[in-house]
């Protein structure tokens, strides 16, 4: 795990290294001023003369300066290589996630995805900074301060020892019971994240079905769960703030009162005030480092839990890659399915798809019809490799879809697929989506085609109107249409529509349809439709009933011949829903 978040570092090894060095350096600086600052008290008390009063004042001044310079850089590079290995670690996490295929993706909510590129970073991010700086401070401090305290005090060094094992059975107590806590809290975040996402999206439908208590008392719940996981364990950890003082005051008062003792037995001869306020000093110094080395336990066993969830969002392998050798061209539309089975996983018990034999030439329109759960999606989403087949084969333009690069694929493969998707930004932004660098007057014509462009000229900005997030400020037929012209202006061999005209009027549809006849003949259109009326005209139909093919030929020699095509059209006709325009 560690190796694997350590080739997030990367172009901020310089930093990483430094930082860590200039500590050493500010470390150094500050266990010797104690020193100093008694040989200061000492010589004053012992009336030397202003030379060397000003000599020890001197170098005090220096260290003092030196640990302020020290102390600045450690805390720049400390701050330049934690933000940069957090930007290196989320931009790999979300590469990965651009990479995975849709069975990869539903492995992972994507509640739980955007806390593990948020929360989960953050926290590492903080182990990471505390580790290169403090985790090198905290004991380096002990072990020089330690060193420079019994060259000072000798026989007293003794008083900071008894105070270390109860220290250690304070931070083993906390990390035997906070780290299964922390597991449990970031599930608890994904719930909490899970609820927010859901109910922002279809707020609209919370506040037509006036379920806003509902919802409220559901995020409620998710949050008070959250809530009693972080208080249990932010009270355990809180023991670590009166043990850390026990230990600090007990022996600063134990120093103090040994010190004394021997300063007024002795007369001052075998030790003198200012060796006894080092000592205090190094006390200090020492108990402060393992204050801190408590803490940046703490927060490293906090940050495990996120750590192990990152690395396993890092280390999923994509199901779907490239080849060795790829094809790197569709040279037509030809779809051809071969004896398809699929289920999504492979411990299902059933296939989604069985025994599919399907081959549609290029340059034709094909309808696909069926009930909900019939495979239609599934079949469609095997043709842009979305996901791998179970068995058997599917051939885009006589090629094994998995022979092909999968780019040059899916640049060949337009799918509007049932959940249509717009992006914030322009509709000339979102257009480009399917071209990066088509023109104004391509944008312009290919909305025509969609049917797009009369809504859009109503608007005051027309092509550069902002859409927002999801499309929230245009009707769901517009959202359709908008999507079909993006996928149009990709000049596909294939384009999928996947119930993608189910929010446009019947005219609209049918205007659609004549223009996908005559403006792009060539191109192989699949149309899903749960309409009879956009797929009547299509020069093949196939039928769909429980993951298999239950027929396929056209309207004319369907109706009648197939019960479930007939009655699927008479059940339209009958409720005067029905245009053949």
């Amino acid at each position: 795990m560690l190796r694997r978040l350590a080739r997030c570092v990367r172009e901020y090894k310089k930093q990483t290294l430094l930082t860590p060095l200039f500590m050493v350096g500010e470390v150094l600086c500050e266990c010797v001023i104690p020193t100093f600052t008694a040989k200061l008290i000492n010589a004053i008390q012992a009336g030397k003369g202003l030379g060397e009063i000003s000599k020890y004042g001197l170098m005090l001044l220096g260290m003092a300066m030196l640990s302020l310079m020290f102390g600045a850089l450690a805390g720049k590079f400390a701050a330049d290589a934690s933000t940069g290995f957090a930007k290196n670690l989320r931009k790999d996490l979300f590469y990965r996630v651009q990479d995975f295929s849709f069975a990869n993706i539903d492995r992972f909510s994507t509640s739980s995805l955007v806390t593990r590129l948020t929360t989960d970073v953050t926290n590492v991010q903080m182990s990471f900074m505390m580790i290169i700086r403090i985790a090198v401070r905290a004991p380096l401090m002990l072990i020089f301060a330690a060193i420079m305290s019994a060259n000072l005090g000798k026989r007293l060094a003794w008083v900071f020892a008894g105070f270390i094992p109860l220290l250690v059975i304070g931070v083993v107590i906390m990390t035997v019971f906070v780290m299964p806590l922390f597991k449990a809290v970031f599930k608890k975040y994904d719930d909490v994240n899970a609820s927010v996402q859901e109910n922002i999206k279809g707020i609209r439908v919370v506040k037509s079905f006036v379920r806003e208590a509902y919802e409220k008392q559901k995020f409620g719940r998710a949050s008070a769960m959250l809530r009693a996981d972080f208080l249990k364990a932010e009270r355990i950890i809180a023991g670590a703030a009166p043990l850390m003082q026990v230990a600090m005051y007990g022996s600063m008062i134990l120093l103090s009162f040994f010190c004394a003792r021997i300063v007024i037995s002795t007369g001052g001869t075998e030790m003198e005030v200012g060796t006894l306020s080092g000592m205090l000093t190094y006390s200090m110094q020492i108990l402060i480092s393992l204050m801190m080395a408590t803490m940046i336990f703490v927060t490293v066993t906090i940050s495990i839990a996120s750590a192990k969830r990152i690395v396993e969002v890092l280390d999923e392998t994509p199901e779907i890659t490239d080849p060795e050798n790829p094809v790197a061209e569709v040279k037509n539309g030809s779809v051809d399915f071969e004896n398809v089975s699929f289920k999504y996983s492979k411990t299902a018990e059933r296939c989604t798809l069985e025994n599919i034999d399907l081959h549609i030439p290029a340059g034709a329109t094909v309808g696909v019809i069926g009930g909900t759960g019939a495979g239609k999606t599934s079949l469609i989403q095997l043709i842009s490799r979305l996901y791998d087949v179970t068995g058997g084969s599917v051939k885009v333009g006589g090629v094994d879809v998995r022979e092909y690069d999968l780019a040059a694929l899916r640049d060949g493969v337009a799918v509007v697929l049932q959940k249509n998707v717009l992006f914030s930004g322009t509709i000339k932004e979102n257009m480009r989506w399917g071209k990066p660098d088509a023109t104004d007057e391509e944008i312009e014509y290919y909305c025509a085609l969609a049917q797009a462009s009369e809504f859009i000229e109503s608007f005051p900005e027309k092509y550069d109107t902002y859409i927002e997030q999801g499309g929230a400020n245009v009707s769901g037929g517009q959202q359709q249409r908008l999507c079909i012209a993006r996928a149009l202006i990709k000049q596909p061999k294939i384009l999928v529509l996947d119930d993608s005209t189910s929010a446009v009027d019947t005219k609209t549809d049918a205007l659609i349809r004549k223009t996908f006849r005559e403006k792009i003949p060539d191109t192989t259109k699949i149309i899903i439709a749960q309409r009879i009326a956009s797929v009547m005209d299509a020069d093949m139909i196939v039928v769909m009933e429980n993951g298999r093919i239950d027929a396929v030929g056209t309207h004319e020699t369907l109706l009648g011949a197939n019960a479930i095509y007939t009655e699927v059209y008479e059940s339209q006709t009958k409720g005067g829903d029905f245009d053949e325009q």
